[in-house]
């Protein structure tokens, strides 16, 4: 008789890697957004990639290979054609006898397997090992041409006309001397989508042009481009994003379409004039990345059931706040898609629309033609929608249409600036809306932050962690006491950050009949912020300090973001 496999979940509950809780909510992510198992318990940071592998190669009864501990020999590359190893994604680790051992990184991939079996006419005994790893190994090894930008910049460079020459902007797109600055600028764009960064900056300085992505909300150099290229690579990028490339007195803005790694990727291009000439922003807009879910987005056990809760009821207010750049955005679409259902009617208000979703009707806010948030908003309620969703409440017109809406049954999703939680109350009664309509409408308040998360392939133990930043975020002797504080080393797989992706912190408010009636009275943040912290409400600070005991984050990263009241430097 057969012997029956065991599921992969089953395996890693059974290791204790996960919980049956943990796995049902992965399956259900899995089936909403299309992944295989282990692909989503890898994105909702339930376990690590070198996991799933490890449970993968017991399913299936292979070798699991640490590739850390047991490098390949690189002599062996040549047992396999450098296109089949990139292509496939494959690694000959060499023969035992007449039978070649083969680096693999999906058991199921059967073609690969028949694909190798007739092109080396010789029996495959495959090993596993995760697909990050491997594909590191082909990118150094396999691929040895070194920094292809900074080559390609440099080849340019030597072209380049000399001062009082030709002016690069004369040249056009089809002639053979764009074709490299064409190919810089593709370099450019496609390693940043590689790298996962969220933003591509073209920065002109005095002597030179540099080059930053912006890499889990942190600015990193990636390379300087020459003064001589400025005008041609500019102009690249504003012919991509259907910009006026003789206008460069005004703002602009673009976008640009590109089919990258089997995927489309939208950019939002901006273009703005400074000292040293016009520079230019590309923000990454990945579908995927506000598709994540709410269980990824970092919430603690007890907030993640309030915030089920909230988004639950039939109708008032729920707010997100936090300066630009916290993550407010993928938080309300996570909501909306979890409220997605074909008997719910959703609208949205947004200025720019920036990720279409199927099931919801999207308005795109035009200041110039007067479609500005109150107008829609005001068309939106005849419309008979449940679920509304306003980017942002500017003005007392918005907030009050805003309010109308929740008081006459809507649930109204929109976000605010403010530093915290509380305070948002506050701000509303200052834009001029009455403190009854506040009180009455809003239902939950959460603030937040996006903090970095710390790599899992170089995650160490800190033994010495900065006094100074622990007493800033405001640790006492008695919270750390038998605490481990953890920080990443540094490895490829985080390009020697330390970190790869991020979480948030939260801080929410549930508004509670003492809450309303300090609203009512018009009563100071102050005062709000000591009802809130009395009903229940964890800060940011103390739900990032969580977030370091548990070994998420470090304190350096919670540092970047918020820190204790009250405490300053010797």
């Amino acid at each position: 008789m057969v012997k029956k496999r065991k599921k992969l979940g089953e395996i890693l509950v059974g290791w204790g890697i996960i919980k049956e809780s943990s796995l049902s909510e992965a399956l259900q992510y899995g089936m909403e957004h299309g992944k295989r198992i282990g692909e989503a318990l890898v994105e909702m940071q339930l376990c690590s990639e070198d996991d799933i592998c490890k449970a993968l190669a017991a399913q299936f009864g292979w070798e699991f290979i640490d590739m850390d501990k047991q490098p390949v020999n690189k002599d062996a590359l040549g047992l396999i054609r450098a296109k089949v190893i990139e292509d496939c994604c494959v690694l000959p680790l060499g023969l035992e006898g007449d039978r070649l051992k083969v680096v693999m990184t999906d058991p199921l991939d059967l073609e690969t397997l028949d694909l190798l079996r007739f092109q080396l006419n010789r029996e495959i005994v495959p090993v596993l090992a995760p697909v990050s790893k491997v594909r590191r190994f082909i990118d150094k090894f396999v691929n040895p041409d070194g920094d292809v930008l900074s080559q390609t910049m440099a080849s340019i460079d030597q072209e380049a006309p000399e001062d009082g020459k030709d002016d690069p902007l004369k040249l056009q797109p089809g002639e053979d001397a764009d074709a490299p600055i064409i190919r810089l600028v593709n370099l450019i764009i496609t390693e940043a989508v590689h790298t996962r960064a969220s933003d591509i900056h073209i920065e002109p300085m005095s002597d030179r042009v540099r080059v930053r992505y912006r890499v889990d909300g942190v600015c990193h150099i990636r390379d300087d481009i020459p003064k001589s290229m400025q005008a041609s690579v500019i102009t690249r990028f504003k012919i991509m994003a259907g910009m006026d490339i003789a206008e460069r007195r005004v703002p602009q803005d673009g976008r640009i379409k590109m089919k990258i790694g089997g995927g489309q990727i939208d950019f939002r291009v901006s273009a703005l004039p400074a000292y040293h000439g016009e520079s230019v922003v590309l923000r990454i807009l990945r579908p995927d990345s506000v598709k994540i879910g709410i269980p990824a987005l970092g919430f603690a056990e007890d907030d993640y059931r309030k915030f089920l809760q909230i988004i639950q009821r039939p109708n008032g207010i729920f707010l997100v706040t936090g300066p630009t750049g916290s993550g407010k955005t993928t938080t309300l679409y996570a909501a909306l898609q979890e409220l997605n259902r074909p008997d719910r009617k959703i609208i949205t208000a947004e200025d720019p629309v920036e990720y279409n979703f199927t099931g919801m009707n999207q308005c795109q806010v035009k200041e110039e033609i007067g479609l500005n948030f109150a107008k829609i908003l005001r068309a939106m309620l005849r419309q008979a929608p449940n679920i509304i969703l306003v980017g942002e409440i500017r003005d007392r017109e918005v907030g009050d249409v805003a309010i109308q809406a929740a008081l006459t049954g809507h649930l109204v999703f929109s976000t605010l600036h403010t530093n915290d939680a509380p305070s948002a109350i506050t701000r509303l009664i200052d834009m001029g809306i009455k403190p009854f309509l506040v009180a009455s409408a809003i239902q939950a308040i959460m603030a937040q932050r996006l903090i970095r998360v710390i790599c899992t392939e170089c995650k160490v133990e800190d033994k010495n962690p900065s006094p100074r930043t622990l007493r800033l975020l405001g640790f006492t002797e008695a919270e750390l006491a038998g605490k481990t504080i953890w920080k990443g080393a540094g490895c490829k797989r985080c390009n020697g950050t330390g970190y790869r992706g991020r979480v948030g912190a939260f801080e929410m408010v549930l508004m509670n009949s003492q809450l309303r009636e300090l609203a009512f009275n018009s009563a100071p943040a102050s005062q709000l912020r000591a009802a809130a912290r009395a009903a229940g409400m964890r800060t940011l600070l103390e739900d990032g300090k969580l977030k370091i005991l548990r070994g998420v984050t470090t304190p350096e990263d919670l540092l970047r973001v918020t820190q204790a009241e009250g405490v300053v430097e010797d």
